[in-house]
């Protein structure tokens, strides 16, 4: 099965599936039409494979999950038939129509919208997605249960989030797809030297295959993640340790959201970090273990728990002179100091 779908999906629809981008503006998490045009190929590619519709449709349509795998047996069949498949939002919006003429308007509706597809009542560069967003914030990640591994310090972490997610289904490489089937069906075969070469080979693109609760296969993005407004002890500095073990605790094996503002220098996501609803950053600066970090962050909120904590001399604050870690990291050169401490991969 999986070469017929890799055929349908590049050789027959030649998509190109365009990069992440750093906004979502859709409700699928895509900011052009093009892009939804992608995502419509991608959900049609795992619906062929896992008779699975997309997370967050229910959302934005009026009808059942029954229904709506319905559609998308149709849409499938719809666009394997297609001479030739749909290669511009206008096509892909006029094959939904006919295909689904015979379903209530709201669901078509919705089903266009959750693309950012072009219809009369929804143009294909607009949505209001965004504006439920925090000020400030870009976009959001909903990550899979984080490795105590892939914390790096008090302040720093790497993360997955399931390729899945609408979010992230309309950026995947076709390539990565493929060395991800490819994959399977070599370890299905036994043959685990092929298998790990094409791991690699995903792990060098910036994805991992991550083993589920149930034994599945989960294919997953990564993200570095730095803790937006405050810094923590490096690893070889006074508390350094103990500081990193502290965010450990807080979301070790745990699924976190995180709220994303942007990129840093080193090309770490500078988000805010909720971990079953608990804000992190507060946590730390609570418990001792960073300090508001003020070139960067102003909220006063902030500058408030740390206060808490070193009048009661909690954490750090114990110490008899805590050093700041950008005073640290200035006299051992910034810059250098960061190259030669880049977080380790996980496995």
């Amino acid at each position: 099965m999986g070469n017929a779908v890799i055929k349908f999906l590049r050789g027959d629809c030649n998509l190109s599936i365009p990069p992440d981008e750093p906004q979502s503006l859709g409700p699928h998490g895509v900011t052009k039409a093009t892009v939804g045009l992608s995502a419509l190929a991608q959900d049609l590619f795992n619906f062929d494979i896992t008779s699975q519709v997309p997370e967050g449709l229910s959302r934005h349509v009026v009808s059942s999950k029954k229904a709506q795998a319905i559609w998308y047996k149709k849409l499938l069949q719809a666009w394997k038939e297609s001479k030739p498949p749909p290669k511009t939002p206008e096509e892909a919006a006029s094959l939904v129509i006919r295909t689904l003429k015979q379903t209530q308007n709201a669901d078509i509706e919705g089903l266009l919208a959750f693309y950012g597809l072009p219809s009369p009542q929804i143009p294909a560069e607009t949505s209001s997605a965004s504006s439920s967003l925090p000020e400030g914030v870009k976009f959001k990640l909903h990550t899979l249960p984080v490795d105590a591994r892939a914390v790096v310090d008090g302040d720093g972490l790497s993360v997955y989030v399931d390729t899945k997610d609408p979010r992230e289904s309309a950026s995947v490489p076709l390539e990565i797809h493929e060395a991800a089937i490819a994959r399977s069906s070599a370890r299905a075969a036994k043959n685990y030297s092929e298998a790990d070469a094409l791991h690699k080979t995903i792990i060098n693109a910036g994805y991992r295959v991550i083993k589920g609760p149930n034994n599945e296969q989960i294919l997953a993005k990564k993200y570095r993640i730095r803790l937006r407004g405050i810094d923590a002890p490096e690893g070889p500095m006074p508390y350094g340790k103990e500081a990193k073990d502290e965010l450990v605790k807080l979301i070790q094996g745990k699924k976190l959201e995180i709220h994303a503002y942007g990129q840093d220098k080193y090309d770490r996501c500078v988000g805010d970090v909720y971990c079953d609803g608990v804000f992190v950053q507060e946590q730390l600066l609570k418990r001792g273990c960073a300090w508001h970090y003020v070139t960067h962050e102003q909220r006063p909120e902030f500058s408030k728990w740390e206060k808490a904590a070193r009048n009661a001399r909690r954490g750090l604050w114990a110490l008899p002179d805590p050093e700041e870690p950008w005073k640290w990291r200035k006299d051992r050169g910034n810059g250098a100091w960061r190259a030669a401490n880049v977080p380790v991969q996980v496995h």
